[in-house]
């Protein structure tokens, strides 16, 4: 008896767990959520790593002090923050190559948690943890928000660029007017409504589909930072607005 032959495209062959050839979804959305779950496992890692400092220099106080009276450990944690993040920014290559872009990724997720662990030391544990769970809220509203919404953010990445110009400005007035309460509460509003819109467009371009722009789904490394940073930044104006009130 003669046997019929299927003939299947490159992307759609695989190999089950027998060996037998399989059919394979290997379409452009399935690579899209590949994509966006290895993202979400990357950044839940980041920010598991950052509240556990946060934790730890907060109740436990001779951490917070060790790190206090040490000021060169800051400078240190600086230093190495910044050239992280203009290698992973700047070199495309590092930032696409495994495991050197999780190694990147990994010391700055520790420089950047110790930073913050610093900061958060120096508040009253109540107001870090009230921060901690507005900006969980927050940031898981404004997650669905962008999965759900007909509305494309990717189109005002140059606006959101003007508002962070804006942003510094006031950043750099407030380093003379920290002592302004009302000051400090609209500029700590401001940065959380921008770092807020940062989140809704970051998320955006990862996911891809009918948005303007999107991010290459090679750039998993480059899409956990940005998400990170947009959360981080989230979190640190909600404290600011937190502790001023």
């Amino acid at each position: 008896m003669a046997q019929s032959t299927v003939y299947m495209s490159p992307q759609q062959v695989g190999y089950g767990e027998d060996g037998q050839v399989s059919g394979f979804d290997f379409t452009e959305a399935s690579i899209r959520r590949g994509f966006i779950r290895k993202v979400y496992a990357i950044l839940m890692c980041q920010l598991l790593v950052t509240f556990g400092f946060i934790t730890l220099f907060v109740y436990h106080e001779p951490t917070g002090r060790f790190a206090r009276s040490n000021p060169w450990l800051l400078w240190v944690a600086l230093g190495v923050l910044i050239v992280c993040m203009i290698v992973m920014a700047c070199c495309g290559e590092i930032r696409r190559q495994t495991p050197l872009n999780f190694i990147f990724l990994a010391i700055f997720t520790l420089a950047q948690s110790f930073l913050l662990g610093i900061v958060s030391s120096i508040h009253a544990p109540e107001a870090v943890m009230m921060a901690v769970g507005v900006t969980a809220a927050v940031s898981l509203a404004l997650t669905l928000f962008a999965f759900q919404t007909k509305w494309d953010f990717t189109v005002i990445g140059g606006g959101l660029v003007c508002a962070a110009v804006v942003l510094l400005i006031l950043g750099i007035a407030a380093i003379f007017l920290r002592d302004n309460r009302i000051f400090m509460l609209i500029y700590g509003s401001v940065g959380a409504l921008i770092f807020c819109m940062y989140l809704v467009y970051d998320t955006q371009l990862m996911m891809g589909g009918k948005h303007k722009y999107s991010i290459s789904p090679e750039e998993y490394i480059f899409a956990a930072l940005n998400l990170y940073l947009d959360i981080i930044n989230i979190f640190t104006y909600m404290l600011i607005i937190i502790s001023r009130c």
